[in-house]
């Protein structure tokens, strides 16, 4: 299904990454937190800051995977009117000025399914969203979104965590496009902080496996940690930290704080790997 990927911003981003010799920075923010126009300040920064990919949040009532820092940012960007065509109207905004940063929508089914898949794909694509992470759609539910998404030129990333054993794994790689995501820690985003050596152990195993640059994530909270991290993943996904420094400025002050604690991280992981 690859020839449906006519601009893999993904590829090209990893490509680059591997030639420069350092780990990527993955951030997360929450779609519409605190508001639309900071929404997309924030996001409209996070290149220049460092993001190498961006992962937006699409806002869910019941966000069962997130631990509290990312429930609080979803039911802000409720609170300021967030649904996921506004999500979707960020992107579209910010595209025009960044050919080359993938965007990664992640969230959950039940907006998705509310929406229509075939319309939600087909926008998406238009946007210039280059993937999903959508948590709580398992491999045995692959006909619902994920090959729709494949086809539609989308790739579809999974999730694949400490206690995905080697029975499981093939069915968690069988579609999985993108890269991978290996969830550093067992349990909610934003709760323990991961282990760099276990992590490396799970990484050596699952790369028997697949060819695909795997991203970790979860419980990466500091520049420290993101650097280590970076000496076993192809990249590193921040998120409940950066949610955190938008939640604790002022709306005026949420893009410096966010764009200052990413630069941080990138920082961090070009002298790892300098």
């Amino acid at each position: 299904m690859t020839d449906h990927f006519a601009t893999d911003r993904l590829a090209a981003r990893f490509a680059s990454l591997k030639a420069e010799g350092r780990a990527g920075l993955v951030t997360y923010v929450m779609a519409g937190d605190p508001d639309f126009d900071v929404s997309f300040d924030i996001l409209a920064g996070l290149p220049a800051a460092g993001a190498d990919i961006i992962e937006l949040g699409m806002s869910f009532t019941d966000p069962m995977a997130d631990g509290p820092a990312i429930q609080a940012a979803a039911l802000r960007a409720l609170k300021a009117g967030t649904t996921l065509n506004t999500s979707l109207d960020l992107v579209r905004r910010f595209r025009p000025q960044d050919q080359d940063t993938p965007v990664i929508l992640m969230g959950y089914y039940n907006p998705i399914h509310h929406k229509g898949v075939d319309s939600f794909l087909s926008e998406a694509k238009a946007a210039g969203v280059d993937g999903l992470i959508v948590v709580d759609l398992p491999p045995e539910e692959d006909a619902e979104l994920c090959l729709p998404a494949k086809d539609a030129g989308l790739h579809f990333i999974r999730l694949a965590t400490p206690t995905t054993d080697a029975e499981r794994l093939p069915a968690v790689l069988r579609n999985t496009s993108g890269f991978l995501y290996y969830v550093s820690i067992t349990g909610i985003t934003g709760s323990a902080s991961a282990q760099t050596d276990k992590i490396g152990s799970a990484l050596a195993h699952i790369r028997e496996k697949t060819d695909l640059p795997i991203a970790v994530g979860f419980g990466i909270k500091t520049p420290e940690q993101a650097a280590a991290m970076g000496d076993v993943a192809d990249a590193v996904v921040v998120g409940s930290a950066i949610v955190d420094a938008i939640a604790t400025a002022t709306p005026e002050e949420a893009p410096a704080a966010a764009h200052g604690f990413v630069a941080s991280l990138r920082d961090a992981l070009e002298r790892k790997a300098s």
